[in-house]
């Protein structure tokens, strides 16, 4: 039996890791320099235990979704 989401360790704790991870998607999906991302908003969704980092590039914007528990990212959606 595997514990809940809520008694399993975080890969994505905090803020500050869930940041570098988003930024590393961009950068992969899109092919762009790191230095070009930048960061506008992030926000925890504590029901569903997933990150939400909104970020600019080259006059592009786009939110990361991530699944803290695992340390993935589950979407990229541009906007």
């Amino acid at each position: 039996m595997t514990p809940g989401i809520g008694q399993m360790k975080r890969r994505l704790p905090t803020e500050k890791e869930s940041i570098p991870l988003a930024v590393s998607g961009i950068v992969k999906k899109y092919r762009i320099d790191a230095g070009q991302v930048k960061t506008l908003e992030t926000k925890f969704d504590e029901e569903g235990g997933d990150w939400y980092v909104a970020l600019a590039f080259g006059g592009k914007r786009a939110i990361v979704k991530m699944d803290s528990i695992q340390g993935t990212i589950t979407e990229i959606n541009e906007i």
